[in-house]
């Protein structure tokens, strides 16, 4: 069942000399329970991409649907809600509130929408993400690989239609990486969660389901 669909995408920044095309006319869909890589150099047009996905950035032209809803046909407080409940975003810098513990940083998406946490789910993620030792921990008090954790609880809590994640593996060495992959690999099989994942390291590419493949703001395989 598809849940995601990307319809002749394109994206312009700029105009006359200083006109930059980032995207054009990509389109391709993803399937529900998907675990999707995209891959491409620098400059490829993929994180512009997944912030078009994600309801971030607003595309020149083209259309995107999730669950069958046109993402920019949305009023504006439509949109915001649509983030925060639809879409799960994982970064390669943490953006962790630095003021907050590890199971507040978590829960702070459904506190912000006004909703109740749920405590069985918060649970499971904690052992998924083995963070029950650090629940109580500021984000200063954690390594990198365990912040890069607690913002993948964060994409998970609310049980988004689908995760987006943008080099998550970007500032851990090796060990960390295979760590955080391993992470975002269990919680699609655990949860059915749909995963969109961009990376430049085609390794990590290879244990996706499906690899997209950016040059020049084009799909080309």
């Amino acid at each position: 069942m598809e849940i995601l669909r990307v319809e002749n995408i394109s994206k312009t920044y700029g105009k006359d000399e200083s006109r930059v095309d980032a995207l054009d006319d990509v389109s391709f869909s993803v399937n529900m329970g998907e675990f999707v890589a995209i891959i491409g150099a620098s400059g490829s047009g993929k994180s512009t991409l997944l912030h078009i996905i994600g309801g971030v950035d607003k595309p020149t032209r083209g259309s995107v649907f999730v669950n069958e809803i046109d993402v920019y046909a949305q009023k504006p407080d439509q949109l915001a809600i649509f983030r925060r409940r639809q879409v799960g975003l994982i970064y390669q810098f943490h953006n962790l509130i630095p003021v907050l513990d590890v199971v507040e940083n978590i829960t702070l998406p459904l506190l912000m929408d006004g909703r109740k946490v749920n405590h069985e789910r918060l649970n499971e993620l904690m052992e998924l993400l083995s963070l029950n030792s650090r629940a109580n921990h500021l984000p200063n008090q954690l390594s990198g690989g365990q912040q890069q954790r607690v913002s993948i609880g964060r994409a998970l809590i609310n049980a988004p239609s689908i995760v987006l994640a943008d080099e998550p593996t970007g500032n851990l060495d090796s060990k960390n990486g295979q760590q955080i992959i391993k992470l975002i690999k269990d919680s699609n099989r655990k949860y059915g969660q749909t995963i969109v994942m961009i990376t430049h390291d085609e390794n990590i590419a290879l244990q996706a389901d499906r690899i997209i493949k950016i040059e020049d703001g084009r799909v080309v395989s």
